[in-house]
């Protein structure tokens, strides 16, 4: 099966200031978003989603790390992912494209990470805003790294379709000064 993707945005955030002091270097985060067909649309309830899961997963997977990390245009020190599933499918439809290695090993090896990638999913109507959660790519205890970052599509998605999203961070939260979670044992 073929991957029907409407659409694709890129977001960039750079940040320059915060709390008064320039950041620097300039802390950028990149978010990809694919708008897709629900590969479940119209099937009713459909009990075994791993053939599908199975080819669509992988072919995202690739998709779009690769785009996250192009658009970063540095090396990714934080990642997460998302999905929002349309009104007409299920939220079991959205975890199963993102939750499973032949997505999520595709982000983990252009990041060269090895932890957990922290995801968000949800049912929602077009327009629904979404907040991906970031850890660090080779140690989530790493506080500074901890963030979220807002995402939203004004025209999705639509009732038969579901967004994923991969966001990455070349660095932790601008201006951070927790101490590290090792300090409070």
């Amino acid at each position: 099966m073929t991957i029907t993707i409407r659409s694709i945005t890129t977001i960039l955030d750079e940040v320059l200031t915060e709390g008064g002091r320039p950041v620097e270097p300039t802390a950028r985060t990149a978010i990809v978003l694919a708008v897709l067909q629900n590969p479940w649309a119209g099937q009713g309830f459909v009990e075994d989603l791993g053939p599908l899961i199975d080819e669509v997963a992988p072919q995202l997977g690739k998709l779009l790390s690769d785009r996250v990390v192009d658009a970063l245009g540095a090396s990714v020190e934080a990642f997460g992912k998302a999905a929002i599933v349309g009104l007409d499918g299920e939220i079991e439809h959205g975890s199963g494209l993102i939750h499973t290695l032949k997505f999520g090993n595709h982000f983990r090896d252009a990041a060269n990470a090895t932890t957990l990638l922290p995801a968000v999913e949800k049912r929602a109507a077009a327009g629904a805003t979404f907040d991906i959660p970031l850890k660090h790519v080779t140690d989530a205890t790493i506080r500074s790294h901890h963030q979220t970052v807002e995402a939203r599509l004004a025209d999705a998605p639509r009732a038969d379709e579901i967004i994923v999203g991969l966001a990455a961070a070349a660095q932790g939260r601008p201006q951070a000064r927790l101490a590290p979670l090792a300090s409070e044992r």
